[in-house]
């Protein structure tokens, strides 16, 4: 009992050290803290750390003394004034990381998007007649320009895309899809329930690993609209497989009349295969094969920001365009701003690979991968603790984002380990960092792959690593 008495002492003792919030205000490095945040976030604050040390007290822990809380609170405004959605570092080796925002944009893009958002613009006002404009002529010229399309729209993404052209073409109707092309993409996205959704109905036709042409021709009836093909961009499938080319549903379309489209997922501009020995047709490659309309990611392969691009021939965009859906689906001011820099660059085959960031990142030659790798960790080591040990390894990195998913990028890794802190420990600390850094564990070690670390990076990296 006497033992039991001394311990609710104890705990007493430690709850009434505990300030009542307008003596806690009241404090200097309070005060200073109202010239900072607002005084309705400081009180809720106040209130929210005063609760928990109660609870700590109860709990057995030690009462907390002024300062200390003043210094609890000032961390916990820090907080909350910090941006949700912050840069981080990725040292992962996925190159078009969905988690991460995808494609990082061109930083030459920066004060154009700064001078259309933060002024007024042109975003629908033709300046040459002082009439109303069309936001979309900012950029259906330059992908025109760059697919061989005949006309272009653009949209918030390709779901977008997708359920625009179902609904404005297809609805009521029938669309033929191979079963092998029914894909799911992250976020459980999945083209039949896309098509559901966009008032069509779907026809499937061969089997999970085989179509053929015949098969498409069997389904073609009265109630026919269109012929979608599905980029399977995020899996392969492979074995004793077949499939129905574009240039063949081109030619079933010469003999029914029923549009081709084209579901072309990572929105390649350019042929990789001669760099990556990875086939990814790109837009053009499919308007060139005969497909009547192409939808596609904007901020994939293409390396800009999210964005549904839709192109093809005039007579089935012009629909499109007059769709009630578009107004819910359309783009803002700076998206279109930065697509608009991001297509222009691709008018210079010379350039365009050092300057979509995407694009240099998969594209760069492992000589000069490894070289930069030698002296990031050259740097590094000397900002590392004493006893963290860096060294580089080989690894792989992979395009990601549901694009090239048989690519493999022979790659240089730089290996963390210590003997003090467990691998899981390094990756909790690093992610913890003022700029997180996002790596990956493998064989006991926390593992950077050198490729997507940006240039600009390493020196919060270093950082990073001196905090370990």
């Amino acid at each position: 009992m006497p033992c039991r008495i001394w311990i609710f002492d104890g705990v007493m003792s430690g709850l009434r050290k505990i300030p009542k919030v307008d003596k806690l205000m009241a404090e200097r490095s309070m005060q200073e803290l109202q010239a900072v945040h607002p005084r309705a976030l400081i009180l809720k604050t106040v209130r929210s750390v005063l609760a928990a040390l109660r609870t700590d007290i109860l709990g057995g822990a030690a009462a907390v003394e002024i300062p200390a809380i003043a210094a609890i609170v000032s961390r916990e405004l820090a907080k909350a004034a910090a941006p949700s959605l912050r840069r981080v570092i990725n040292a992962t080796g996925t190159v078009i990381h969905t988690n991460l925002g995808r494609s990082p944009l061109p930083a030459g893009l920066i004060e154009r998007l700064a001078d259309t958002a933060c002024h007024y613009s042109t975003l629908e006002y033709d300046s040459a007649t002082g009439e109303r404009g069309d936001r979309y002529c900012h950029v259906e010229p330059l992908i025109c320009e760059l697919t061989g399309a005949e006309a272009a729209l653009v949209v918030n993404n390709n779901a977008a895309a997708l359920l625009l052209a179902l609904s404005s073409l297809a609805r009521d109707r029938e669309v033929i899809v191979s079963r092998g092309e029914l894909v799911e993409i992250g976020g459980s996205f999945r083209i039949p329930d896309i098509l559901l959704q966009s008032g069509a109905r779907l026809r499937e036709v061969g089997t999970t690993n085989r179509t053929h042409l015949k098969d498409y021709r069997k389904a073609i009836n009265a109630e026919t609209a269109l012929l979608l093909k599905v980029s399977c961009s995020n899996f392969a499938m492979v074995g004793f497989t077949a499939e129905v080319t574009v240039k063949e549903l081109v030619q079933l379309r010469e003999e029914s009349g029923v549009t081709v489209m084209v579901d072309a997922g990572s929105g390649a501009f350019i042929d990789l295969e001669p760099l990556l020995g990875c086939q990814e047709p790109t837009v053009r490659q499919y308007l060139s094969a005969g497909a009547d309309i192409v939808v596609c990611s904007g901020d994939k392969l293409l390396g800009g920001p999210q964005a549904g691009i839709i192109a093809g021939k005039r007579s089935l965009l012009e629909p499109l365009k007059k769709h009630p859906l578009l107004r819910a689906l359309r783009l803002d001011k700076m998206t279109l701003a930065v697509l608009e820099g991001v297509l222009k660059l691709y008018r210079d085959e010379r350039t365009v690979l050092q300057q979509i960031p995407t694009l240099r990142m998969l594209t760069i030659p492992f000589a000069a991968l490894e070289a930069r790798a030698g002296r990031m960790l050259e740097l590094l080591q000397k900002e590392a603790a004493a006893d963290v040990r860096l060294e580089l390894v080989e690894g792989h990195s992979m395009a990601g984002g549901g694009a090239l998913p048989c690519l493999q990028l022979k790659t240089r890794l730089i290996a963390i380990s210590s003997d003090r802190l467990a691998p899981e420990q390094i990756d909790l600390r690093l992610r913890s960092a003022s700029t997180p850094v996002i790596s990956r564990i493998g064989k006991g070690r926390v593992l950077l792959d050198t490729r997507t670390i940006l240039d600009d990076d390493i020196t919060l990296l270093a950082a990073a690593l001196s905090e370990l």
